[in-house]
């Protein structure tokens, strides 16, 4: 069976591509689609987009002028309390304040709104942890706490250089955190839906097609919804080598010269239908079986 480079002209079969990691984490890695996606502890692939610099630097901004006229407001109007004070109180308020400013005030928004503080959600973006999920105490805490130096002391130098150097612009606080800012709206990329292949729909209804492996169907998938963004060379190997990890879970074999993009194609929207009746059917016999029991016995009139 001719698909593309890397097939076995004796014996018509694709070759075998084996990895010495394994998981979904191994399947994305060697498909190379893993630089938008977090796969969570479920094998639940996240595709979110980190927020560019120069949102996240929008964002502080807006954030670092909220503070500031808090700060304002909270002088002025404590203004005849701190008349009445000394030299020394009068520093521990001032301590106080930079302290509820720069650490109290963005740790608590932080916590309380899982990562979305006024300057992020007009920028449309969101801190999260790196497995996707949403922050905590801890969390907002050690970002606030390293921002007093990286964004307060140097005036927000040293987290702009820290971001513009990783992949997924985390300043020094994510780092130390595990956290980085994400996309919220326009974060999402939509992939063109599957069809089956009209070539290869009699073949997929007769054919077996067992459940693939945690993260092979999810890179097949990936992989069909990106290959107009590849290189024809690297299309074509890794299209070649995924049908190659899919094959042996499908009986009969495709028919000869099936491309193999098609094929993975036809394997997705056929596994995918077949789940899709399955719950339609187990759904259809739930409310049957609910509708038994809501029925009154024979012979017994119903009083309403």
């Amino acid at each position: 069976m001719h698909r593309g480079e890397g097939v076995d002209v004796h014996t018509g079969t694709l070759p075998q591509v084996s990895t010495r990691r394994s998981g979904p984490e191994a399947a994305l890695a060697h498909a190379r689609l893993q630089e938008d996606l977090i796969v969570t502890g479920e094998a639940v692939a996240l595709e979110i987009r980190p927020a560019s610099v120069g949102v996240r630097v929008l964002g502080a901004l807006l954030d670092a002028l909220v503070h500031g006229v808090g700060a304002v407001l909270l002088i002025v109007g404590a203004t005849r309390v701190l008349e009445t004070l000394n030299a020394a109180q009068l520093g521990v308020v001032q301590v106080a304040t930079f302290a509820v400013v720069m650490v109290l005030a963005p740790t608590a928004v932080e916590t309380l709104t899982r990562g979305r503080s006024l300057g992020k959600l007009v920028t449309g973006i969101r801190v999260v942890r790196d497995d996707g999920g949403p922050v905590r105490f801890r969390h907002a805490l050690v970002r606030a706490l390293v921002g007093v130096g990286e964004l307060w002391l140097t005036a927000g130098a040293v987290a702009i250089t820290s971001a513009a150097v990783n992949r997924r612009g985390k300043r020094l606080g994510d780092l130390l955190a595990g956290t980085y800012a994400v996309r919220v709206r326009g974060g999402e990329r939509r992939e063109p839906p599957l069809v089956m292949p009209p070539e290869l729909q009699a073949w997929a209804d007769s054919a077996d097609i067992r459940a693939l492996p945690d993260g092979l169907g999810l890179v097949a998938r990936r992989f069909l919804g990106r290959t107009g963004s590849m290189t024809p060379e690297a299309r074509t190997r890794m299209g070649t080598s995924l049908a190659a990890q899919v094959e042996p879970y499908v009986a009969p074999p495709p028919p000869w010269g099936t491309h193999p993009e098609r094929f993975l194609a036809a394997v997705l929207v056929s596994r995918r239908d077949r789940e899709y009746a399955v719950g339609l059917r187990a759904r259809q016999r739930d409310e049957e079986e609910a509708a038994r029991i809501a029925r009154l016995p024979f012979g017994v009139p119903d009083s309403r």
